[in-house]
């Protein structure tokens, strides 16, 4: 592979810049390509992007850049976007920024050596040729400075082509179809940054998102990761109807596809799982109510974080019981423990209606309270 440094000034790259949002972006006379399918969309900031301008207008290096040389003898931008795109911004739009003299000034505004010494800045770019394996691998290299690509980035610069491309209309843009209809309440993360698309193909791959990119990268489209996204909402909405304010803060982020894989053939009841829920929520032994959409589906009381037992209590009964194991059938054989060597247990569990006060405590040994519980 052949890197060359030159250095271009600020004028030449900004000549032609036009910004289709999320159709692309282009500078330098229409010859380089600022955000490939393997860039983030634009991330900066306003106090990031006003000290790129600063140190422009001071004269400071700015970090160095790299282009890579295309089939067509055109550029692509493999590292600086951020930088690019806030340097065209200023120039090309009427951006204001204040500046350390305390003036807040558009690049109109500036006078015209002002203005030129921004133009005529020269920018330090390393330019390579080569083939798009070893661009790739010197893309992931460079990757360390700066604003680092996120893991699912990375994948997307691996796995160029048609279903990518598909793939990031449906999850990667701002307004993504995939954060419609609702269901921007259920996931978090950022379509931008590739949240979305990494949560989906976590989800239809069990958590093998690389192969599964390898095994479509060829595709012609995404329309089985599109067509499977649909069908694990709306079978939550099938399943969970009410999703008010409320409920929605206790469904967002959670693993929906996941829960989709292993329960969609399940034979669930909404009205039923609605009541559960309503009793769930006023529950007070129920201390995490996210949990509560996981153990409806699961069973795993776990996942519900049932109060526990304060050490007063625990205290207070260990003295009671003399420090002996009072296990029906105990293993122990009633034994004596240290009171380090035993563990509260409800008598009545909290699945038959069981509170967690002192008249619903034993002390049982760890062995025996482990038997009881199942675990």
């Amino acid at each position: 592979m052949k890197i060359k440094l030159q250095n271009i000034k600020v004028r030449e790259v900004v000549n032609g810049y036009r910004d289709s949002g999320e159709n692309g972006v282009v500078g330098y006379g229409g010859k380089l390509n600022i955000r490939p399918v393997f860039q983030r969309e634009f991330i900066y900031g306003e106090k990031e992007r006003d000290a790129v301008i600063k140190t422009l207008r001071q004269g400071f290096p700015l970090n160095t850049m790299y282009w890579s040389i295309d089939p067509d003898g055109n550029y692509e931008l493999m590292d600086g976007q951020q930088r690019t795109i806030s340097v065209c911004q200023y120039v090309t739009e009427i951006i204001p920024i204040r500046f350390n003299d305390g003036n807040e000034l558009a690049f109109t505004s500036l006078t015209t050596d002002q203005q030129n010494q921004i133009l005529d800045y020269e920018l330090s770019i390393y330019v390579c040729e080569g083939t798009p394996s070893e661009k790739l691998a010197w893309f992931r290299t460079i990757n360390i400075a700066g604003k680092p690509l996120t893991d699912q980035e990375l994948l997307n610069a691996m796995h160029t082509g048609s279903w990518l491309t598909d793939a990031k209309r449906w999850f990667s843009k701002s307004s993504a179809p995939a954060i419609q209809d609702g269901r921007d309440k259920l996931v978090t993360g950022t379509p931008i940054r590739q949240d979305i698309l990494e949560t989906a193909l976590k989800w239809i791959s069990n958590g093998n998102i690389e192969d599964y990119m390898n095994h479509h990268k060829d595709d012609d489209n995404a329309q089985e990761l599109w067509q499977y996204w649909q069908a694990v909402f709306d079978w939550v909405n099938r399943v969970f109807p009410n999703q008010n304010s409320a409920r929605a803060k206790l469904m967002k982020g959670l693993e929906w596809g996941k829960f989709y894989n292993e329960h969609k053939d399940d034979r669930l009841n909404a009205q039923d799982l609605e009541k559960q829920i309503v009793d769930l929520i006023n529950d007070d032994e129920v201390e995490n109510k996210k949990g509560i959409y996981e153990y409806l589906l699961t069973g795993n009381e776990r996942t519900l974080s049932l109060r526990e037992f304060d050490e007063k209590i625990k205290i207070k009964k260990y003295e009671e019981q003399k420090g002996i194991c009072t296990a029906k059938k105990a293993v122990c054989g009633n034994a004596h423990f240290e009171y380090d060597e035993m563990e509260a247990d409800h008598i009545v569990p909290w699945s038959k209606g069981g509170k967690t006060i002192y008249e619903n405590c034993q002390m049982l040994c760890k062995q025996d309270n482990r038997i009881k519980s199942g675990k």
